[in-house]
């Protein structure tokens, strides 16, 4: 029995235009390696979706920016493109999510895929709605000997070279805005990434701060004061350069973090690039879904 493969990116998503380009370069470079398999994009987030469809339905929104595809103006869940692709005689599915660590987000997509795999059927096994569901790994890895996540660490912190190179000839700092959680356990594979990136361009200090949990802008500041570093080059860790990135990092409010940092009387230069802009991080979920595919038996073409 022939079996048809697909892939679907699982994305956060974002609501602002430009910064598409993070996610759609990801969905170039996917495309590019498996010409002859459908590669879909999903949205996870409830509220980016929903500002989506608004706009689907507003034809002077669509008139007006010709440029979106219909992929990301008419985006659904993860479930919903997976129905879809199940419809269309998809029976092999490659899950690959655009997050950057193994937060609460990828381990929702874990509990997806385990419940599609228990469906079954009464008669034979072949009338199953699926034969296999893979699930790529995250930017920075998950746990098990299979992929050591310290092996995606590393190569994550070579395919930011370009920033640290950047930060050298500003003879700056390099000082990434990450999102983390609260309430999740997520922070050690930030911190371990700035101590491989110090390791690799021992002449730039690289610190990564989070929006939410550990660790903080204030850590961030504070390991600045005690190196007496006058000078950052700012970027989000984020796939995209979104609503955090516009806001929280380089907005004019005073609790932004460009804000704070110039108070500490340190010359910021920000950057509103999102990681999935940078072809040699986008190409890390492109090695992770193929990856997936082979452990799985899984054949993209």
């Amino acid at each position: 029995m022939e079996h048809k493969t697909a892939i679907v990116l699982a994305m956060f998503g974002t609501t602002v235009e430009p910064a598409l380009q993070g996610l759609l370069n990801i969905h170039a470079k996917m495309t590019a390696r498996f010409p002859a398999t459908p590669v879909r994009i999903a949205f996870t987030s409830n509220i980016i979706r929903r500002r989506w469809q608004k706009r689907a339905a507003d034809p002077a929104y669509v008139q007006a920016h010709p440029d979106i595809p219909a992929d990301i103006l008419k985006v659904r869940t993860v479930l919903a493109v997976i129905a879809d692709l199940q419809d269309q005689g998809c029976d092999s599915i490659v899950l690959q999510p655009t997050h950057i660590a193994m937060g609460e987000e990828y381990l929702d997509l874990g509990t997806y895929v385990d419940g599609l795999l228990r469906m079954g059927t009464v008669k034979k096994p072949k009338y199953k709605p699926f034969h296999k569901i893979a699930l790529g790994r995250p930017a920075l890895g998950t746990y098990g000997p299979a992929h050591p996540y310290a092996d995606d660490i590393t190569a994550a912190a070579k395919a930011l070279a370009a920033d640290a190179e950047r930060a050298r000839a500003a003879q700056a700092a390099l000082v990434y805005m990450g999102h983390g959680n609260e309430h999740f356990p997520s922070a050690g594979s930030y911190v371990e990434l700035a101590h491989r990136m110090r390791t690799l361009h021992p002449d730039v200090l690289t610190l990564i701060g989070n929006v939410e949990g550990f660790p903080s802008l204030d850590d961030v500041t504070a390991e600045l004061r005690r190196s007496g570093t006058r000078k950052v080059l700012l970027k989000p860790f984020m796939v995209v350069a979104g609503d955090h990135s516009v806001n929280d990092m380089a907005g004019p409010e005073d609790d932004s973090w460009k804000s704070v940092l110039e108070k500490e009387g340190v010359e910021v230069c920000a950057v509103e690039r999102g990681l999935g802009e940078i072809d040699a991080f986008a190409e890390l979920f492109v090695r992770n879904a193929a990856e997936a595919a082979t452990d799985a038996g899984i054949a993209l073409k």
